[in-house]
């Protein structure tokens, strides 16, 4: 094999000091691994997209859940998974369809609307039809680009920061099963992108540390722009580079 795991030195270095600042972003705002990550990865090695990461977006929320777990609005997780169902579908039949370009168009355009979202903070009710679809949406663009956090995350940003944590964790880990299990039986799964996967632990590790430091450093409003701001620009630069 090449480098570890199949790649190169720098590819790997390049990937796992990308899922490092995610971790560390989510941890300040409570997103960021999938914003910061997905593009990165796209660049450096498509054919771990997108299943490197939702292994990785469904280990990270186990280590909140171990510091979070009370306040879960288990109520609005009744509508926002079922929800999720039928995004997976068409985002197998994506993934299947998709050339690495093409994915990399998609994490490019997921990710700048997501930052568009954030950035705005729109205020969304957290009703049924609401819930159902953001379960749509997040399931269509997790199961593609493995960024599938900003449709929920929108609607409960107005609440308690404890439940938003809770509540996003469990999404999380239930959505990440669910989004591997649908590629898996679309046979969109590949064992590299979990080996790669596992080598990525410590980033969460190291990244959920530093998390934990700087936000008794910096307030989450000081890092944000900065935080969004790079989002756009790696964005950016995989439409480009796909579009060329």
């Amino acid at each position: 094999m090449d480098g570890l795991v199949g790649l190169g030195p720098w590819v790997w270095t390049t990937i796992f000091l990308a899922v490092t600042a995610g971790t560390l972003v989510q941890g300040l705002v409570g997103l960021g691994l999938g914003l910061l990550a997905a593009p990165v990865t796209v660049l450096v090695a498509p054919q771990l997209m997108p299943d490197m990461l939702l292994w990785l977006v469904l280990s990270l929320p186990l280590l909140t859940l171990v510091r979070d777990h009370e306040g879960v609005d288990w109520r609005g997780l009744g509508w926002v998974v079922p929800g999720r169902l039928p995004g997976i579908a068409l985002g197998v039949a994506a993934v299947a369809a998709f050339s690495d370009d093409a994915l990399g168009v998609a994490v490019g355009l997921m990710v700048l609307l997501a930052t568009l979202l954030t950035w705005r903070a729109v205020d969304i009710p957290v009703i049924r039809p609401t819930l159902l679809g953001a379960g749509l949406v997040s399931g269509f663009t997790g199961t593609t680009t493995s960024v599938g956090g900003p449709p929920v995350a929108l609607l409960y940003q107005h609440r308690p920061p404890t439940q938003i944590r809770s509540t996003l964790a469990v999404y999380f880990v239930l959505g990440g099963v669910l989004s591997l299990a649908g590629l898996g039986l679309g046979g969109q799964l590949s064992a590299a992108s979990a080996l790669v996967a596992a080598t990525m632990l410590p980033a969460l590790a190291l990244g959920t540390v530093l998390g934990r430091v700087l936000r008794e450093r910096l307030s989450a409003e000081r890092v944000r722009p900065l935080v969004l701001l790079a989002c756009a620009a790696s964005a950016t630069t995989v439409l480009v580079v796909s579009l060329t």
